[in-house]
C-alpha cells in the first residue's frame, strides 16, 4: 500500500489564480485530463491533474467554471509541457486560447520513436521503464459524479506523478539514439495537423466521397456544414444527426425536395424530421453556387493493387522498424508504403512526394523500397527460431550475380 500523494484541490477561481502563479515559475508542467465523451459533440472536461516541480494540484473543473488563468499557463512562458497520448489535452488548450501548449513533450510519441509499442498505454510504459505498477481499478470511472472517492483522486494524481520521471528517461535515449530532432519534427506535424482540424471544416474527411463530381462535393460540404452546426446546438455527435452514408447518398441525389429526401431507405428512421428543412436549404445553396465556386475534384489515389510485392515492402518495412528501434506504427502504414512504391514505379515527379519520402521518414525508409523494387536488397531466412528472423541483405550489383 503505497502513501497517500500529497497534493492541492482546487475547487475555485481564487484558487486556480493562486496555483498558476506559483507554478509560472516552475520549469516544467505535467499535465492530464479527465473527461467524457459519449454521446457530445465534444468531451466534457470533468479534471485537470497537474505536476510542477514543488507540487501536484487536483482542478475541479465541475466547480471551476473559468479555466482562462490554466490554460494561458500553459500558453506562456518557457517552461516544458509533459503529457501522455495528449490529442485531447493539446484541443482543450488550443480551443481556449487559440495557441498549443509550450513545448510540449508527448510521452506516448516519445516512446514509440525508441522502440516502444505504439501506441502504449500510460500505465505500461510506467511499469516498463519506471517499474512501477499502476492501479487500473477506476478505469471507466464516471467523472461527471461528485463527491470524488480517495480512490479516484490518487488514480488520477498518477497519471501525473510519473510524467517527469518517463520526460527524463525518454528525453535522454532520445538524445542518445540521436532521435531528438525527428522528435521535435513529429511533434511540429502533429501540433499542425491538429490545428488544421480545429480550423478547417472537415467535410473532406467523409466516407466515401472520392468519386463525387464538382457539385455532389459542393453539397456535401453544405450538408457538412449545416450537420455540425445542428450537432453544436443539440451536443451531439455529428455523425448522429446525420451519418455519413445518408450525407453522401443526398449528395448524390442532387434534389433539395424533402419528398426525395424521405424516400431514400432509412431516412426517416435515422435523421429528425426537423432538420429536413435546413438539409433542404443546404443542398438547394450548393445548387446555386456557380460553376467557379465549386470545389475541386478530390484527387483519386493512384495507387495500384501490388498484391504480393505490397505484402514484401511492408514486411521490409517492419524488419528495418525493428532493426532501427522505433515502432512501426509512427514510420507508416501499409498505404504508405503502396504510397511509396507507386511513386518510384511510376516516377511521377509531378506528384506530392509521399510520407515515407519526406523528413525524417527518408532518412529511415531511405532507398529501401527503390533497392528493394530494383533487387539491390533481398529479405532473407537468418534465423528461423529467433523472434525476428527475417533481416534485409544488400545483394552485390546484378553484373557480378551472373
Amino acid at each position: 500500500m503505497t502513501d497517500p500523494i500529497p497534493f492541492e484541490r482546487i475547487n475555485s477561481t481564487a484558487e486556480l489564480k493562486s496555483f498558476c502563479q506559483r507554478a509560472a515559475s516552475s520549469s516544467y508542467i505535467g499535465f492530464d485530463t479527465e473527461f467524457v465523451s459519449e454521446s457530445r459533440y465534444r468531451p466534457k472536461l470533468c479534471l485537470l491533474q497537474v505536476a510542477t516541480e514543488n507540487e501536484f494540484a487536483i482542478i475541479d473543473t465541475l466547480e471551476v467554471s473559468e479555466l482562462g488563468e490554466f490554460w494561458e499557463l500553459l500558453v506562456g512562458g518557457d517552461h516544458l509541457t509533459i503529457a501522455h497520448a495528449a490529442r485531447e489535452e493539446f484541443l482543450f488548450c488550443y480551443r481556449a486560447c487559440q495557441q498549443k501548449p509550450k513545448h510540449l513533450f508527448d510521452i506516448q510519441l516519445a516512446a514509440g520513436m525508441i522502440g516502444h509499442e505504439f501506441p502504449a498505454a500510460y500505465s505500461n510504459l510506467v511499469s516498463k521503464i519506471l517499474g512501477h505498477n499502476l492501479d487500473k481499478g477506476e478505469t471507466r470511472t464516471d467523472w461527471m459524479k461528485r463527491p470524488l472517492t480517495a480512490r479516484q483522486i490518487d488514480y488520477a494524481l498518477q497519471d501525473v506523478v510519473h510524467l517527469k520521471p518517463l520526460y527524463d528517461v525518454l528525453h535522454g535515449q532520445l538524445a542518445a539514439s540521436n532521435r531528438l530532432r525527428w522528435f521535435e519534427e513529429e511533434t511540429a506535424t502533429w501540433e499542425a495537423s491538429l490545428e488544421l482540424y480545429e480550423r478547417e471544416p472537415q467535410w473532406e474527411r467523409v466516407s466515401g466521397i472520392s468519386g463525387l463530381d464538382q457539385r455532389e462535393l459542393a453539397i456535401v460540404r453544405e450538408l457538412w456544414l449545416a450537420r455540425d452546426e445542428e450537432a453544436q446546438y443539440r451536443n451531439r455527435p455529428a455523425k448522429r444527426i446525420l451519418p455519413d452514408d445518408l450525407l453522401v447518398e443526398l449528395a448524390k441525389r442532387g434534389s433539395a425536395e424533402p419528398k426525395r429526401l424521405k424516400a431514400i431507405r432509412g431516412f426517416e428512421s435515422r435523421v429528425n424530421t426537423a432538420l429536413i428543412e435546413p438539409l433542404c436549404e443546404a443542398i438547394q445553396k450548393a445548387l446555386d453556387l456557380p460553376s467557379e465556386s465549386l470545389p475541386p475534384k478530390m484527387r483519386r489515389s493512384k495507387t495500384m493493387n501490388l498484391g504480393l510485392l505490397g505484402q514484401l515492402l511492408t514486411t521490409a518495412l517492419t524488419i528495418v522498424c525493428k532493426q532501427e528501434n522505433i515502432a512501426a506504427g509512427i514510420v507508416g502504414t501499409t498505404q504508405d508504403v503502396r504510397d511509396l512504391a507507386w511513386w518510384h514505379i511510376k516516377g511521377n515527379s509531378t506528384e506530392p512526394t509521399p510520407a515515407l519520402a519526406r523528413g525524417w521518414r527518408a532518412e529511415i525508409v531511405g532507398k529501401l523500397i527503390e533497392d528493394l523494387i530494383d533487387g539491390s536488397v533481398a529479405i532473407r531466412v537468418k534465423n528461423p527460431k529467433s523472434d525476428h528472423p527475417l533481416v534485409l541483405e544488400r545483394m552485390p550489383p546484378r553484373e557480378k550475380r551472373k
